[in-house]
């Protein structure tokens, strides 16, 4: 799979292409991740890539021109533009994105885009309900949600158990060394090695984490039942 970046901040992504997971993969052969620093494509004096907003307001907005120039360069690609106004952004949609070919996140920053950017993109996405200063950290962790489901990225079949997937519970409590630290024990069923009782009690205690810390999920699964 092709990940390509728009940016304006390129030095940005030097830690996160090769380190961890997304390094590996990189290795592997399994990603490219290609970074595209947008204001190359500025027709301006100084590589200007934004102005002051028609109709008066604070901050500087970002051009549509530079941007599509750009975006022009990866033509085959699923076109993503990363901003507080889109859907929000989850792990089905990260499976989505991870069976397609090519994506291209589009990184903003100032007070935002041209609303005319949206004609050359597919898709709007936002990682939540908060405000940022740019793009790049949110396009990180798109990135990394989607590459983790990349064939071969993983070990097959390792992320399946992880908070989201499968039943769409959060995941379960999780214990190793020592037994027991300061009082603290580790519950017994996960210690005398019945699967069964295992598994059972892993399923009640995700639903139990879930009920407790994101309520909106269970709700949700009610409605879709």
């Amino acid at each position: 799979m092709k990940i390509n970046i728009l940016t304006l901040f390129p030095e940005y992504f030097k830690a996160f292409i090769t380190q961890s997971i997304i390094a590996k993969a990189i290795k592997l052969g399994h990603l490219e991740i290609n970074i595209i620093n947008f204001r190359d494509y500025s027709k301006e004096k100084n590589q200007k890539v934004d102005d002051t907003v028609y109709g008066g307001g604070d901050g500087m907005l970002l051009q549509v021109e530079p941007i599509d120039l750009a975006l022009q360069t990866v033509p085959d690609s699923y076109k993503i533009l990363v901003s507080p106004q889109g859907q929000t952004f989850n792990q089905n949609k990260a499976h989505e994105l991870a069976k397609l070919n090519e994506i291209t996140l589009i990184c903003g920053h100032y007070e935002g885009f041209d609303e005319r950017v949206l004609n050359f993109v597919d898709e709007e996405l936002s990682v939540g309900d908060y405000i940022l200063t740019g793009g790049e950290i949110p396009a990180m962790a798109i990135s990394e949600a989607v590459a983790r489901l990349v064939p071969g990225v993983l070990k097959k079949g390792s992320h399946q158990n992880e908070s989201f997937e499968g039943d769409g519970l959060l995941d379960y409590p999780q214990y190793t060394r020592p037994a027991e630290y300061k009082g603290l024990k580790v519950p017994e069923v996960l210690l005398g090695g019945n699967h069964a009782l295992i598994n059972e009690w892993r399923k009640e205690n995700a639903y139990l984490k879930t009920l407790k810390n994101r309520k909106d999920i269970i709700e949700r699964k009610k409605h879709e039942n």
